[in-house]
């Protein structure tokens, strides 16, 4: 015998109901022996609940309810059922639609509804349902008739969740089918008393009903045919890459269940586990997936952790105080208080210090709780020996769920790593010794964030996926993303990341999507946003999201931008940036970033803020960080000043050569800043820091090579107005240098704790005076490398070779978080 049971959803239409009658003849027409539970029609529950309430306030308008109820089972028959059998069924339909209009409208008159009389109200839903669907198949071949379980499920008078009576329901059950051979269609939800008044199971009744079939014709199987494909990994309206659970235990599915999980109620278990009957959980609209496998093996070569779920809402209270350290009988007064008061308690942990005691509950039973425990230990407050109960409210209990954990060491170690990686504070922690949960508890904020960091790590650990929100789509922000979209496949494939672009912002326009946002088309989309271009709302829409795994990519010169990012750090959100403007501003904010990085466990990168994708500050990393002293660090530090002296010959002038350079984004945005030796010493500073220097911009020498004129200009195009009046300075200074075979270079220095930055003419012997086009040149002098410096050589500027740093950097970061 199997048992099958159709939920709400599955019922909630005549087209679903007609897909569960083509479930049901396959199962009838390949032999099987079977009986199949039924619901009420998806939301009929709800709606006699609601027409009730409105009864015993008084409002006629539980009448307009009524009607749409009668209309929607009249309409369901005449669709599902021929004429001569809707004729048959239509005089019963009625007689039971009368029978309830007249309860409604006693409940009107008296103005009360008790739970006695709810249950009598809420068990038309599923009669109508099982009677409506059992005439369908027998219409369609499937020879059945119609069983209302208040005939063979007894129970006590607990009206709202009765208890049933095991031994004589089994008895009723086995009676009723041995004398009825075709297919039962039974009313889920729905029991009698021993004086025969009508009662409900309480939630999960349906299940329960089904479970209870089981138990009482010794059957092998229960199928649970709901709307999802199974139990999930997690809940998939929080977790997107949610995936079914193939098989599990029953001790997983409860633990499952109580953290959340809507498709199994754990008192429907009690029956099937009592007799070991599996419990299978199938999809009516996916009839050929598998789904999920429910019984007492175990597989112990299966995943430690096999689900992981939520309690979205709670409240931690914590009884704390000398007063309980080696006091027999504290636990049990605590915990006997609350049980006398009906409150339930979720989760309990408790410190083998023994100095406090910390409970979730529900957060609505939060303020009684506090008043009974502190009742209970008034005498202990008030001679402060005990602490007054602290309440922490807008939690919610994260689990982790599995048998075989306890076989596997590290599984907590990797749940922790997984949380703090992403910022996300543990509050509270419980773990059974049977180690079959390990559970936490967080911020309810962080809920969300934490399911998919534990998802990616117990059940996605071959791929990560990355949230990238990025302002400045300029040349560098299109290149990147350019060089993103090149290299999807090969990233999924080789280093199992799958970076997703979420935000995008430039100075006009934002757009953001939870999903990723389509790099075909990224243009278009922020383009045709609404939303107007805010530095704040972009980075306050990044944190509000919470999203695992983000990164957050400025690739502005934006001084407004790196002021954010001690607020974005401090969010537990890395950063990579070619933005130097955070790094090279005052060396206190400079530490501070750093500092904030550090305590937060996330990353800071900023290796494009000199040489561009040169592997220059790595560099000097790894030579101090391996011991090695760092004697002298000389370079030329600007690939578009590098460019421009290369570039500049007799047939060009110097004008417009930096033209060119800006042209092809060498430049800053205003290239003052390179020819006055900004942006060096900027890049110099961050050297020195690098190195353990306290240097501040005041502090580095630079020969300015502009006239006055040039920097009083008050636009960018003036400047170059400006510079060309200039051009025979600057021809002077290259053709006395080529007289002499040398050529012109802007070199930063820093020796002996002193930086400077001169523009020098080199000769061939000079390391620098073979460098071409936007070549950086970095010459490392350290204890190791003393008489051959340690060269670092490359295109220092352009936006191919800056975005690609940039790149090097996220995945970098996505190493690191996974």
């Amino acid at each position: 015998m199997i048992v099958l049971k159709f939920g709400g959803s599955s019922v909630a239409k005549p087209e679903r109901i007609k897909k569960v009658v083509d479930i049901l003849k396959s199962y009838y027409r390949r032999g099987e022996k079977f009986t199949v539970v039924f619901s009420a029609f998806g939301g009929i529950t709800d709606s006699l609940i609601e027409m009730s309430r409105k009864a015993a306030k008084g409002d006629d308008s539980y009448i307009e309810a009524f009607e749409a109820f009668s209309q929607r089972h009249m309409d369901a028959a005449k669709i599902l059922l021929d004429k001569n059998n809707y004729k048959k069924v239509l005089p019963e339909l009625q007689e039971n639609h009368e029978v309830l209009k007249n309860l409604l409208y006693g409940i009107f008159l008296v103005r009360e509804a008790s739970l006695r009389t709810m249950d009598y109200v809420l068990s038309f839903g599923e009669r109508n349902s099982a009677f409506l669907i059992a005439h369908t198949l027998d219409q369609e071949g499937v020879s059945s008739s119609y069983l209302d379980a208040r005939t063979i499920i007894k129970t006590d008078q607990k009206f709202g969740s009765a208890k049933v009576n095991f031994d004589k329901s089994y008895e009723l059950i086995r009676n009723h089918y041995e004398q009825h051979p075709e297919v039962q269609i039974v009313t889920g939800f729905i029991g009698t008393s021993h004086k025969g008044l009508t009662t409900t199971l309480g939630r999960g009744g349906s299940d329960y009903t089904a479970s209870l079939l089981a138990a009482g014709l010794n059957a092998k199987l229960i199928e649970i045919w709901t709307d999802v494909d199974g139990v999930l990994t997690a809940d998939p309206r929080k977790v997107k890459k949610a995936f079914t659970i193939n098989t599990m235990t029953y001790a997983e599915a409860m633990e499952m269940s109580h953290f959340g999980a809507k498709v199994i109620y754990p008192p429907t278990l009690q029956p099937a586990l009592r007799k070991n009957i599996p419990i299978k959980i199938k999809n009516t609209f996916n009839p050929s997936f598998e789904g999920t496998h429910i019984s007492d093996k175990s597989d112990p070569d299966g995943a430690p952790v096999k689900g992981i779920s939520s309690i979205s809402k709670v409240a931690l209270l914590t009884l704390s105080g000398s007063g309980l350290f080696g006091v027999p009988g504290i636990a049990g007064r605590l915990f006997s208080s609350l049980a006398q008061a009906g409150i339930n308690i979720i989760l309990i942990t408790q410190g083998s210090s023994e100095h406090a005691i910390s409970f979730a509950i529900q957060p609505k039973e939060a303020k009684r709780a506090k008043k009974t425990v502190e009742t209970e230990f008034e005498y202990e407050i008030q001679s402060n020996i005990i602490e007054p109960v602290k309440v922490e409210e807008d939690l919610s209990v994260i689990a982790i769920i599995g048998e075989n954990m306890r076989w596997q060491p590290g599984i907590a170690g990797r749940l922790f790593q997984a949380l703090g990686k992403n910022g996300i504070n543990t509050i509270a922690i419980a773990q059974g010794s049977s180690e079959l949960n390990v559970s936490v508890v967080i911020s309810k904020d962080d809920e969300s964030k934490a399911l998919n960091a534990l998802h990616e790590s117990f059940f996605l650990s071959d791929t990560k996926e990355l949230h990238i929100f990025m302002i400045g789509v300029g040349l560098i922000g299109s290149t990147l993303l350019s060089q993103i979209q090149k290299q999807t496949a090969y990233l999924k494939e080789r280093s199992k990341l799958e970076l997703k672009i979420v935000g995008l912002a430039n100075s006009k326009k934002m757009v953001f999507d939870e999903n990723g946002i389509q790099l075909t088309n990224w243009k278009e989309k922020l383009d045709a946003s609404d939303e107007v271009s805010d530095i704040s709302g972009f980075i306050q829409k990044m944190k509000n999201l919470n999203l695992s795994n983000t990164i957050f990519i400025d690739n502005t010169a934006n001084a407004t931008v790196a002021n954010y990012y001690e607020s974005i750090l401090d969010s537990s959100i890395s950063i990579s940036t070619p933005n130097k403007i955070a790094t090279s501003s005052a060396y206190l904010q400079y530490q501070r970033l750093k500092s904030i990085a550090a305590k937060r466990g996330v990353q800071f990168l900023y290796e494009t803020n000199v040489g561009a994708g040169l592997p220059v500050i790595s560099t000097l990393n790894d030579l101090i960080n391996s011991g090695d002293q760092i004697l002298k660090i000389e370079g030329v530090l600007s690939g578009s000043l590098s460019y421009i002296f290369n570039t500049f010959s007799a047939d060009t002038k110097f004008s417009a050569v930096v033209r060119k350079a800006k042209e092809l984004g060498y430049t800053e945005p205003d290239p003052r800043d390179d020819l006055s030796g900004m942006d060096i010493r900027r890049k110099l500073i961050i050297l020195a820091r690098e190195t353990g220097l306290t240097l501040e911009a005041e502090q580095v020498e630079i020969e300015d090579i502009l006239p006055a004129a040039c920097h009083e200009a008050k636009t960018v195009e003036a400047f170059f107005t400006e510079i060309e009046r200039v051009d025979s300075h600057f021809e002077m200074l290259r053709s006395s240098a080529a007289s002499e075979n040398k050529v012109l270079r802007m070199i930063a220095k820093l020796e002996n704790g002193k930086a400077s930055i001169n523009m020098h003419a080199v000769d061939s012997s000079h390391p620098f005076y073979s460098l071409n086009g936007s070549d950086n040149m970095i010459v490392f002098t350290t204890a190791r490398y003393n008489e051959r410096p340690l060269v670092v050589r490359g295109p220092g500027a352009g936006a191919a070779v800056t975005a690609a740093g940039v790149f090097a950097e996220i995945i970098t970061i996505g190493n690191h978080l996974v």
